[in-house]
């Protein structure tokens, strides 16, 4: 994939009372904002950054159609990115867990290395003809015990280092609102009825959402 293709990637989320309650977890009883996000929106938010890149910009573009929806759009994104500013602590616990785990088994390899390695050979050297293949044995054993940790630090750090950075572009992307009832407005313009304004401004509210 060209450079150019990853360089700006868009998350397109509509917002609107028919949509907006399918994005969170329906058993979840907390406000709006502190809802958890279910597994089909984050899935579909993940895979829309799946070829995002070292030096790509993430948007989020969020699909308001009039301005009754834009209140939910605050809210909406707060949940966001306080869902994937979790995800990228969790992540980063774990990164801490991995090189701690790697770094203090390979002190203890190591040690176990240098204790088998003069100490060892003290032991067999009488042995005449086995000497040898038990020493070979040894030197075969010091490169096992070894060969993870420093396998695990050299080449297993990326992923985790990809994830969380990742992760924290998803939880400080800028968002873009888009009005498309106000660009069809634009193309089109039709006649504006106050007393119906101001009946479905009455009705839709982010109480009456809370309480859906």
């Amino acid at each position: 994939m060209s450079k150019s293709l990853t360089e700006k990637i868009n998350i397109f989320i509509t917002v609107d009372l028919q949509t907006i309650n399918s994005y969170f977890n329906a058993h979840d009883p907390s406000p709006l904002y502190k809802k958890q996000i279910n597994q089909k929106f984050e899935k579909y938010i993940l895979s829309a950054v799946d070829a995002a890149k070292r030096y790509s910009a993430i948007f989020y573009k969020l699909n308001c159609p009039g301005t009754v929806n834009k209140q939910y759009a605050e809210p909406l994104m707060y949940a966001i990115k306080r869902h994937f500013a979790n995800k990228k602590a969790i992540r980063e616990a774990e990164f801490k867990k991995f090189k701690r785990r790697n770094l203090g088994l390979l002190g203890v390899s190591g040690l176990v290395v240098i204790l088998s390695e003069a100490f060892l050979p003290l032991l067999i050297s009488d042995m005449g003809n086995m000497y040898n293949g038990l020493k070979n044995c040894l030197d075969v054993f010091s490169w096992v015990i070894l060969w993870k940790p420093i396998y695990e630090l050299l080449f297993a750090w990326n992923p985790y280092l990809k994830d969380i950075l990742l992760l924290k572009k998803l939880a400080t992307a800028e968002t873009i609102i888009i009005d498309t009832k106000k660009i069809n407005e634009t193309d089109q313009p039709s006649k504006f009825n106050t007393q119906n304004s101001m009946e479905m401004s009455d009705s839709l509210t982010f109480e009456s959402l809370l309480s859906n």
